[in-house]
């Protein structure tokens, strides 16, 4: 399916679509996002009416229990400009599925289509968005890093060159290879539900992937992938560990900015 095609946000006030998990277990992914987008000189607002945006419930083929948290979506962000979201899956729920779920009505279609048009992932929305890779981020001190590449982002929106040019143009990090980072890490939502066992299988495999590569951090642009290696790393005592790109990239920013309230 293409993409809905969309205009240059450039110069665009810009609305944080935070997602379920960043809101409720990770809200510093949060923070850093909005560090990053206002340090490049962005008006960013925040429309405290968003919720879930029914990706669980579609995911798992309930797509009339899905509706009613996508109208809200639609009707919460029609006015926006610009969306940006810290999630390769939530994105794709707006751009690639909403269109779908509303097929069969003509106006939300509409509403779904123009949405999906202003929808970006973060890092899509800063290097292919603003055309900014480098972002002028200087870590404190060298840094080595790898990349798991999160299976939404990858498949449906085409990330993954857009975080490591990221990372390469901040000063002080070194980018590594991790082995199969295009491989699923066996969240997959409510799959790591209802198949535990392949999930838990998946999640070995990418451990193992992990533990051979010399970077002590690995980076991710979903908070779902990095809790779920996150969790088989702290119950197995590695020192590695998973970390969203938002915060990554914001210990780079002025420490002022950095640590600003």
């Amino acid at each position: 399916m293409d993409l809905p095609a969309r205009t240059s946000p450039v110069g665009q006030p810009v609305a944080l679509y935070v997602t379920c998990l960043v809101d409720y277990l990770f809200p510093g992914v949060g923070i850093a996002s909005v560090r990053l987008l206002e340090h490049l000189g962005l008006t960013v607002t925040f429309p405290f009416a968003q919720t879930c945006c029914g990706q669980p419930a579609y995911n798992g083929g309930y797509h009339r229990e899905a509706r009613p948290l996508a109208e809200r979506f639609l009707d919460v962000f029609h006015d926006v400009p610009v969306i940006v979201c810290p999630s390769g899956s939530c994105t794709t729920m707006i751009r690639v599925e909403y269109p779908r779920l509303f097929a069969d009505d003509p106006i939300r279609a509409e509403q779904a289509r123009a949405i999906a048009a202003r929808t970006w992932e973060l890092t899509e929305f800063l290097v292919d968005g603003l055309g900014r890779a480098d972002l002028g981020l200087r870590l404190p001190e060298q840094q080595t890093f790898a990349i798991h590449d999160s299976c939404h982002g990858l498949r449906h929106l085409g990330l993954g060159r857009q975080a490591r040019a990221l990372i390469e143009a901040m000063e002080n990090a070194r980018l590594v290879p991790l082995e199969d980072h295009d491989e699923c890490c066996g969240f997959g939502g409510l799959f790591s539900v209802k198949m535990p066992e392949l999930s838990a299988a998946m999640l070995e495999k990418k451990l193992a992937h992990i533990r051979a590569c010399e970077a002590p951090t690995i980076v991710t642009g979903d908070v779902s992938c990095m809790m779920h290696m996150n969790g088989g790393l702290v119950r197995e005592g590695a020192f590695r560990q998973v970390r969203h790109i938002a915060e990554v990239l914001a210990d780079g920013l002025p420490e002022g900015v950095r640590h600003a309230q």
